[in-house]
């Protein structure tokens, strides 16, 4: 009795070739609706579903393979000698090879269709085949991958087709269903409005395996989510080496911060290191900006990341290769400015599509076998309300919200001392919020800080923070407020004849 091959595929790249090889090997071809059709038009000897189940397929195609000629001829083992009795007893006949790849929900979803199309675009008969096949593939082969059809024809031909080789195949069909299975339920929490559902489905696809991972000890792979919408690493690189583990984090940290003023005017010019900003600048174009960016801590930028949400020209190229960095991350290049850029043959530079809301619903974090969900931070203040008796000038109200975009993303407890669209100096990670704000102080005491203003993460429990600003000369100050102590801390402004403003909105980032 030769062996069957059952067809039924969305994707029919390489199934016309495939299915002839399969003919050629003395497999008879059972296939379904526009997949017989397509064999048929270039030759194939195949036969139709209907044919083997003795039932026509029906309600529009949503039933033709769910039966037991199907089934059963995938499912029985062939070393059971009840279950060949039962195959033999009622003339199933066995379907040794099964080829199927599903609806393209997850090109529909991010069509955008209607409710109505992503129903029809739901897979019934093909996962319940993948996964019979898969389950039973001791004595069946499953093939989802077109990837696959080469690999599968050689060992037919050379007869070494392994037990082993049928297992690796079984695991990528169930995963397939599963990453399939988890679209369709994220799918329909949005539908049912359900954002912390009870069971919390993701799936993501290999996208690259990185030369190792945070630490030369470790592996690294990236994964993306098939389903995510706007994702901000959406970059083409145009020199440099492969982005490893720190660096795709960085990358990360810097696009977050360039997000915080992509509605801005100004362009805006950041550099990270070790996912924390180091220096931003606000300027007219991206020399005035990078500038400022560089201006901001010439120390810590080197072997840093710099992103500009605007187009780089000559002279700020010029500037760039001046000191070594790994990444510079910009909205376009001049072909000059290119070309000097690339002068440094490991200097990865990315061209960036312009930056977009945040339309990822969570933040999350693994924390050894349990997940932490929560929503993405993007509210940046509540309101801005004076608490001491001196009200801000436009000008300190515009660095309260700069300093405030960029301690949003320091790593707690923060601090960010800025003065007129620039960073004077930074504190961040540390146990303590006074000790963030001497660190960001004793760290550049080369740095005139009169008539600066201090952003913080969050409250001040106590005044000193306040004091020990004064006696820089800063004059103003943003917090979230909320502390018990806050009226000390409020008092303290009103004695040293400073300003601040509470935005009640806290911003820790562990």
């Amino acid at each position: 009795m030769s062996k069957r091959a059952l067809i039924s595929v969305t994707d029919k790249s390489g199934v016309v070739e495939f299915a002839r090889e399969l003919n050629n090997l003395g497999y008879e071809v059972i296939s379904t609706g526009n997949t017989f059709k397509t064999l048929k038009e270039n030759g194939i000897n195949a036969i139709t579903i209907d044919e083997v189940t003795k039932f026509p397929e029906m309600l529009d195609g949503r039933v033709k393979t769910l039966n037991p000629y199907i089934h059963g001829g995938i499912l029985y083992k062939r070393d059971n000698k009840n279950h060949v009795d039962t195959v033999d007893e009622y003339k199933i006949e066995s379907i040794d090879l099964v080829v199927v790849n599903l609806y393209d929900f997850e090109g529909t979803l991010k069509a955008g269709k209607s409710h109505e199309e992503m129903i029809e675009n739901i897979d019934i008969g093909g996962p319940s085949m993948i996964r019979s096949a898969a389950k039973n593939y001791k004595d069946v082969t499953v093939i989802v991958d077109v990837n696959d059809y080469n690999m599968i024809i050689e060992k037919l031909k050379n007869d070494d087709l392994t037990l082993e080789d049928r297992k690796r195949l079984s695991y990528k069909a169930f995963s397939t269903t599963a990453r399939y299975d988890a679209l369709i339920s994220a799918y329909f929490a949005g539908e049912v409005g359900d954002d912390y559902p009870e069971i919390f489905n993701l799936t993501f696809q290999k996208e690259q395996t990185l030369r190792y991972g945070e630490n030369p000890h470790q592996k690294g792979v990236l994964y993306s989510q098939p389903n995510a919408k706007n994702p901000i690493l959406n970059y083409e690189q145009l020199n440099g080496k492969e982005l490893s583990f720190n660096n795709l984090n960085d990358l990360h940290g810097c696009l977050e911060v360039m997000r915080e003023f992509k509605d801005n005017s100004d362009v805006v010019s950041v550099a990270i290191k070790h996912t924390n900003p180091c220096g931003v600048g606000l300027g007219k174009d991206a020399y005035d900006a990078y500038t400022k960016c560089y201006e901001a801590d010439k120390v810590s930028i080197f072997g840093g990341i710099v992103g500009i949400t605007g187009a780089v020209d000559v002279e700020t190229a010029k500037k760039l290769n001046e000191i070594f960095l790994e990444i510079v991350v910009a909205y376009d290049y001049t072909e000059e400015a290119l070309d000097i850029l690339k002068q440094k043959k490991n200097l990865r530079v990315l061209k960036l599509a312009n930056i977009e809301d945040s339309l990822q619903p969570y933040d999350m974090k693994y924390l050894d076998g349990k997940l932490l969900v929560q929503d993405k931070n993007n509210l940046l203040v509540e309101k801005y309300e004076t608490v001491s008796k001196i009200e801000p000038s436009k000008e300190q109200l515009e660095d309260m919200e700069f300093g405030m975009k960029v301690v949003k993303n320091m790593k707690s407890n923060a601090i960010a001392i800025v003065k007129k669209g620039q960073t004077l100096a930074l504190g961040c990670g540390q146990t303590s919020r006074i000790w963030a704000l001497k660190n960001a102080l004793e760290n550049n005491k080369d740095k005139d800080f009169t008539g600066a203003t201090l952003a913080s993460d969050a409250f001040f429990p106590f005044d000193d923070c306040v004091t020990l600003a004064n006696e820089y000369g800063i004059v103003s100050v943003v917090q979230p407020g909320g502390s018990m102590n806050d009226k000390d801390s409020v008092k303290a402004c009103d004695k040293y004849k400073m300003t601040m403003v509470f935005t009640g909105t806290r911003h820790f980032k562990h």
